[in-house]
């Protein structure tokens, strides 16, 4: 068989949605900068503790659907951004590949009895940042392990 063949074609689509060993930064779960910004008296000492500790192994990370989850606690996105511009965070798109690993969750989710009619936002999440070799900084480890177990999660 050549390079060019079926089934040398499907062995390297899918190899780009296998992780790889290095972890390249840490993608930050809408629940963690909502402990931050709201000084939530439990959790914000470990959130932040953990954001310090996240950024010194490499760059924080969020995406649009994070953004989207914490901003209905602000009035204006004016607020929003000078809220997140006190935080070191790196803004990226949802990667495309990851739409393809949220949807094969929400399968997943959906054959299990699951009653959402549409993928969660979690399955973006925990998609973009397998698909980016990132671990993910989050409290809610729980949905995350269960659809994406080769995650590296940063987790109480």
């Amino acid at each position: 068989m050549g390079a060019d063949s079926p089934a040398q074609a499907v062995r390297e689509a899918s190899s780009r949605y296998l992780p790889g060993p290095a972890i390249a930064g840490t993608l930050v779960d809408s629940c963690v900068l909502i402990d931050v910004l709201a000084d939530d008296p439990l959790w914000a000492d470990w959130s932040l503790d953990q954001l310090e500790r996240c950024s010194q192994q490499g760059g924080l990370i969020i995406n649009p659907i994070i953004l989207a989850e914490i901003s209905p606690r602000f009035e204006r996105a004016a607020d929003l951004e000078a809220a997140l511009n006190s935080l070191p965070l790196v803004r990226e798109a949802l990667p495309w590949d990851a739409a393809y690993l949220a949807g094969q969750a929400f399968k997943v989710y959906r054959q299990l009895q699951g009653s959402k009619t549409s993928p969660m936002p979690d399955f973006y999440i925990g998609a973009h940042a397998l698909v980016q070799q990132l671990q993910l900084l989050t409290r809610d480890s729980t949905r995350y392990r269960s659809y994406f177990p080769k995650l590296a999660l940063v987790a109480p």
